[in-house]
């Protein structure tokens, strides 16, 4: 058996102690207010989360749909080329877009985390469950899972209108 983390032994040592609740200090106004602030931030998080897979999606529906205008149309070599440029500018605004909206849920987790600093012990003992760093780590793989996607996406449609143009001018 491995020994114990610091952090794992502190974090059993603090389970098993007795846990006393203590009530936010806030009077029942201000209370609320931080309650809708809280949820307001918990909605524009998954409104960004939303946006930032839509924008990936519709990234890549744009790729494919330039490869079948070019099968469609049937494409010389300045046509691909026009595709290529509007390839590149597109997959560098929806990378550009998600990186936005990353900074707009960073932007989220901090209103929420002042916001939790004023709620009862138990409300930010459950908050930690999940430590900050490991989300930081989730989120930020995901964002270079998305760019990862736009990029191959851009990649294989590029390589497809010219797979598309090639082929037409062998006919």
């Amino acid at each position: 058996m491995s020994p114990k983390s610091n952090s794992q032994a502190s974090a059993e040592v603090e389970r098993e102690a007795p846990f006393t609740n203590e009530p936010t200090s806030l009077d029942d106004k201000t209370h609320e207010e931080l309650q809708l602030l809280y949820q307001e931030s918990v909605e524009t998080i998954r409104f960004a989360k939303h946006i930032q897979w839509w924008t990936v999606g519709s990234t890549l529906v744009v790729f494919f749909a330039f490869i079948a205008i070019a099968k469609f149309v049937g494409a010389d070599m300045a046509y691909a080329k026009i595709l290529t440029a509007l390839v590149i500018f597109i997959a560098m605004s929806g990378i550009f877009a998600l990186i936005m909206y990353q900074f707009w849920q960073y932007n989220e987790h901090e209103k929420i985390r002042e916001i939790s600093r004023h709620f009862s012990t138990l409300f930010r003992r459950v908050r930690k469950v999940k430590s900050r760093r490991e989300s930081d780590f989730h989120r930020y793989t995901l964002l270079a899972f998305m760019i990862s996607t736009i990029v191959i996406g851009g990649v294989v449609s590029y390589y497809g209108v010219l797979q598309v143009v090639k082929t037409a001018a062998l006919r």
